[in-house]
């Protein structure tokens, strides 16, 4: 209960208005701040179950074509399944992704990473400078 109610509701029980009153004093409440109908409530986005990337080539012939699509759930168990992986193993890995270009330390990440990352994927954009290919990469 809102505290504009409670108090009309306060006032009423003090005897300082009557019933009719606040009747109608809880009418205008309503009125001007309305409630959302039942069902109305907006829903949650679902969650995305697969990672898609899509690219047509449109250049001539036949247009080739990429359609992968990873299940986001793979990732998140990937992610689970290297906490079993002892941390030496992990140091060698990380010098090794460092030594190949790669400046990721698999040490920092975590399962809550990989949900922030799932849930700004809804928003990646991909260019391409070739103007006879298409590229789509997006959750569904």
């Amino acid at each position: 209960m809102n505290e504009q109610r409670r108090q009309i509701l306060q006032m009423l029980a003090e005897g300082k208005i009557t019933a009719d009153e606040a009747g109608r004093l809880i009418d205008a409440l309503e009125r001007e701040q309305p409630e959302s109908p039942q069902g109305a409530a907006p829903r949650p986005k679902p969650r995305p179950k697969y990672l898609r990337v899509v690219v047509v080539d449109n250049s001539g012939g036949e247009p080739s074509r990429v359609n992968v699509r990873v299940p986001l759930q793979l990732l998140r168990a990937g992610v689970r399944l290297m906490t079993l992986i002892p941390p030496q193993a992990l140091t060698k890995v990380n010098a090794e992704l460092i030594k190949s270009g790669v400046p990721i330390d698999l040490t920092e990440l975590k399962p809550q990473h990989i949900e922030e990352l799932i849930d700004q994927l809804d928003e990646v954009t991909v260019d391409v400078d070739d103007p006879d290919s298409k590229v789509q990469v997006f959750c569904e």
